[in-house]
């Protein structure tokens, strides 16, 4: 049996002992460092997206606009590239910025995750590691998924929202699969 002092020493380790609760975190963060690493990550993610997409709306940031990016879209396989370029740089654009103010987030997040798919689809898994690999797309796409599962935190416009002011799990689940299925819908349309 172990000493009294070393069960006092272990039990902060161990998140149990005299006066912790079933589901104690221990040592955890408090929430507010929860919500500060979820705005972060939204903040950083979402204007990356955005972006992007104002990359192939407009061609800002050395981006091809509609045309440029049409063409590609076409090359690509996509019946109709720049209706898909339209699509694709809304998609980025608004998706990103839902992402960033935590509008939506669910949403926005299948939203990056969709487009995110059809990416990793495109470069092809030839490789993991950049300038060829998809590292880069598959690590965007993991945020924007880890966000529409754990929900924005409470620095985001959805805790004015009534619907979504208290994040379910389910709702990001059911997201997250609604974008898998439409990126898989839209991939079916490739040539």
């Amino acid at each position: 049996m172990p000493s009294p002092s070393l069960t006092s020493t272990l039990a902060p380790l161990s998140g149990s002992g005299a006066g912790s609760a079933p589901g104690d975190r221990g040592h955890a963060s408090t929430p507010h460092a929860y919500d500060v690493g979820l705005l972060l990550l939204r903040v950083v993610l979402g204007l990356t997206m955005a972006a992007h997409g104002s990359q192939k709306l407009f061609g800002w940031f050395g981006g091809g606009g509609l045309d440029g990016t049409g063409a590609f879209f076409t090359m690509s396989g996509y019946p109709s590239g720049k209706a898909f370029a339209v699509v694709a740089g809304l998609t980025e654009t608004l998706g990103g910025l839902g992402l960033a103010v935590g509008l939506l987030t669910p949403l926005m997040g299948a939203a990056v995750v969709g487009t995110m798919v059809n990416a990793i689809a495109v470069k092809g898994t030839g490789a993991f590691f950049a300038p060829a690999g998809i590292e880069y797309e598959l690590l965007l796409t993991a945020g924007a998924a880890a966000l529409a599962l754990t929900g924005p935190g409470r620095l985001a416009a959805d805790r004015f929202l009534p619907v979504l002011k208290a994040h379910r799990l389910a709702y990001g689940a059911s997201a997250v699969l609604l974008g898998l299925a439409v990126a898989g819908l839209t991939l079916l349309l490739r040539k």
